[in-house]
């Protein structure tokens, strides 16, 4: 068995290398979906989102009738209770 090579056949070498280029932000992937990423584009989303501005939460909210399904929720208790 050669030096530089693991039980099961791996090369050391090639491998601490790998890591290497993944922990600089080399590898094959990281830096073409970094480039795609809008990182300001991202975080005016998250904003928006935690201020419930998001493109869906008013939308929704506003469709949620609260004393509706409180009401439905309370049958449904009362229905199973009788069963």
């Amino acid at each position: 068995m050669a030096k530089n090579k693991t039980q099961s056949g791996t090369d050391i070498q090639h491998v601490k290398n790998k890591n290497g280029q993944a922990q600089q932000g080399q590898g094959q992937y990281g830096t073409e979906f970094a480039s795609e990423t809008n990182v300001q584009e991202v975080k005016k989303q998250n904003q928006a989102s935690q201020q419930g501005q998001g493109q869906y939460g008013t939308e929704f909210a506003s469709e949620t009738n609260v004393q509706e399904v409180k009401k439905q929720n309370q049958k449904s208790q009362s229905n199973k209770s009788q069963g």
